[in-house]
């Protein structure tokens, strides 16, 4: 449970810098790493969305913010 949370927070953080450099620049990352090719990177973003999914459901399921008052 714990390597899929610090998967899925990886896939946050690497869709958060390319998201970042395309709203700077206009250069689509995300594009230029899967090569042109729309359905790795439709994948890519579905499994992103899974992701965020998941670690939501995580940080409400575990509440791990639950001892910091």
């Amino acid at each position: 449970m714990k390597v899929s949370c610090y998967m899925c927070v990886a896939n946050l953080i690497v869709l958060g810098i390319c998201g970042g450099v395309f709203a700077f620049s206009g250069f689509n990352l995300l594009e230029f790493i899967f090569f042109g090719n729309q359905m790795l990177y439709r994948g890519f973003l579905a499994v992103c969305a899974v992701s965020a999914l998941f670690c939501i459901y995580s940080l409400i399921a575990f509440k791990p913010f639950k001892g910091l008052k």
